[in-house]
């Protein structure tokens, strides 16, 4: 392990850093202020909110929540969204204090927010001393560059604050990598030089004048790594193709749980699974995809899986950076979507979630729509629910209730997109009868005179190669 320590300027802060380089992975540990810049909390150490810094021993910083609508009819929904803005700050590790929605047509190239409106967000910011503006949009890097200077602290938008919670929660080598990916991919039109200043100079003849400078030098070992790591999640994909063509030849359907964050899906999961997946009340609990095998009456089986929960405008770069762990849902057989009963408004989180699943090419799956915490609503919103929803199963996946009837229904479900026939493969055909061991479920075989009958579980769309073979009566 190689330490090295340095005085870098930090949002209007100067403080030591020390750098911790061991097996490529490069971790910044903010340590502690060595002197403050004007307009600053002088003599503070608050836990920073960046997609870049780790804290240690400091106390949580006071965040200052901005939200943006269009119009007034945005009203109820701008509101909902910072309420939940409010959720994410808070499991990012800081404390949300004030939350404002802003009213504006059409946001301003420089400030997002108009010059008017940041002069009274800036100067509710000194009364409440605050150290970090949240905002719950995306800004461009020159909005949150000329905000951070107005502000004179940090300012993040809601990918930073997304990604600084997938940056804490990430537990698996693979997960780890695919955080990093969108993490640096959002940096990389942030990065800022002092231009010439920076230039590293060449010695010997043909080589002094301006070199790189620090900007391209940072901008080429951000492009390098990005390199890296996408090397080595082709690698984990491909290891993960692997595994799922493996659970395929088993003949086992595979059931995803997907969902909103935090609507219940490890509770269920383990549930269903009497698997040990980490539960909190939190957002982003969990983002390693698990899978284990489910029990379904009548003595069927099924693989389920877990993984990452979506969220209302689920950042394109985590979409795309946690592809591979995501195909593990648009591969899968049957879809169980998960929807908070006692959320305010269930019918955004369904719409959030399908717009996640067009956009991984999976909205064509059969989904089971199953709305969990039905113990924490009324009877009044119960009722509502199922009145709208008819088709949904309702559960408690904390007390059971339901589940017998969902395990149900998975069954149906999964039925329903097979066709059960009776075959007579003839001997020279032995090479059908090993498909069918591979990509079927296979109940019985008996070996005749003629040939191999087999009574055999499929998908309805590769029914049709084996009529010739169906026995008559099918």
């Amino acid at each position: 392990m190689c330490l090295a320590t340095d005085r870098i300027r930090v949002a209007g802060r100067v403080a030591t850093f020390v750098v911790r380089e061991q097996q490529s992975q490069t971790r910044v540990l903010y340590l502690s202020p060595m002197a403050e810049s004007p307009g600053s909390h002088a003599g503070r150490q608050r836990q920073r909110l960046t997609a870049s810094v780790t804290d240690l021993d400091v106390v949580r910083q006071r965040a200052l929540l901005v939200g943006l609508i269009r119009s007034r009819r945005d009203k109820v929904r701008g509101e909902a969204s910072l309420r939940e803005l409010e959720l994410l700050t808070d499991t990012a590790g800081s404390e949300p204090v004030e939350s404002i929605l802003v009213r504006r047509e059409r946001p301003t190239a420089a400030t997002f927010i108009g010059s008017g409106k940041l002069s009274e967000l800036v100067s509710i910011s000194k009364i409440e001393d605050i150290d970090v503006v949240v905002f719950d949009n995306d800004l461009t890097p020159a909005q949150q560059r000329n905000l951070q200077q107005a502000f004179q602290c940090d300012v993040v938008d809601r990918v930073a604050l997304i990604l600084d919670i997938f940056a804490q929660h990430a537990h698996t080598k693979e997960g780890m990598m695919q955080v990093e990916l969108a993490q640096l991919r959002y940096r990389l039109p942030r990065l800022r030089g002092k231009g010439i200043e920076l230039s590293r100079l060449g010695a010997g003849i043909g080589t002094r004048g301006p070199g790189e400078t620090k900007l391209e030098t940072d901008r080429r070992r951000i492009l390098d790594r990005i390199r890296r790591i996408e090397t080595l999640l082709k690698d984990a994909e491909q290891s993960r193709a692997t595994r799922s063509k493996q659970r395929r030849r088993a003949g086992d359907p595979v059931v995803a749980i997907v969902g909103y964050t935090n609507a219940g899906k490890s509770t269920l999961f383990n549930r269903l699974t009497d698997a040990d997946v980490l539960v909190q009340d939190q957002l982003f609990a969990t983002l390693d995809s698990t899978v284990r095998k489910l029990e379904l009456p009548h003595g069927h089986e099924a693989l389920m899986s877990d993984t990452v929960g979506f969220v209302r405008d689920l950042p394109h770069e985590v979409v795309e950076a946690f592809k591979s762990t995501l195909e593990e849902v648009a591969d899968a057989d049957l879809l169980v979507h998960l929807v908070d009963t006692s959320d305010d408004d269930p019918d955004h989180q369904i719409a959030s979630v399908h717009a996640v699943l067009s956009e991984i090419e999976a909205d064509d799956i059969t989904e089971i729509v199953v709305f969990n915490k039905s113990d924490a609503v009324d009877a009044t919103t119960l009722s509502r629910l199922r009145a709208l929803h008819s088709d949904a199963v309702f559960v408690s996946a904390k007390t059971g209730e339901g589940v017998p009837e969902l395990l149900d229904k998975i069954v149906a479900s999964l039925h329903a997109k097979t066709v059960e026939l009776s075959l007579e493969i003839p001997y020279e055909r032995g090479d059908l009868l090993a498909d069918l061991h591979e990509s079927a479920d296979v109940i019985t075989t008996e070996h005749n005179d003629t040939g191999t009958a087999v009574t055999v579980r499929l998908p309805h769309d590769e029914a049709a190669r084996y009529r010739l073979y169906v026995v008559t009566g099918q």
